[in-house]
């Protein structure tokens, strides 16, 4: 089992930077794709970024293509999110979560194909 900690959020006006870490603890030697989802009060779930394990494949969400980076350290077993040009509509729980079974070079974008959670860490953007 694996286990997934996400750090890094905080306060940050409009227009700055945070970057999210999520550390992956446990039996981590099978590969996997990571995402980073946010929810939002009020809204449902959504996604954020992926990464393949390979690194090779990432993929956003178009409200934060341009902006956000996902990247992985797999000697680290770390994952990253940097935001940059934060906006207040940012401001939500940001979730890490680990897909065992989408191979090493694809990513998934459903949150029902992630099996493993982090608790998620609060990010607000004030305006």
């Amino acid at each position: 089992q694996v286990h997934l900690v996400e750090s890094g959020g905080g306060l940050v006006q409009a227009g700055g930077s945070l970057r999210l870490s999520c550390a992956a603890s446990g039996r981590t030697s099978r590969s996997y794709a990571m995402g980073w989802f946010r929810q939002a009060p009020g809204k449902e779930r959504e996604f954020v970024a992926a990464i393949s394990w390979s690194g090779t494949s990432t993929y956003y969400a178009d409200s934060v293509k341009g902006r956000f980076t996902i990247s992985r350290d797999n000697a680290k077993n770390t994952v990253y999110l940097q935001m940059n040009s934060l906006k207040p509509e940012d401001t939500a729980v940001y979730y890490c979560a680990a897909d065992h079974d989408s191979g090493r070079y694809y990513v998934r974008l459903r949150s029902a194909d992630y099996d493993t959670w982090g608790q998620g860490t609060q990010v607000t953007v004030s305006s």
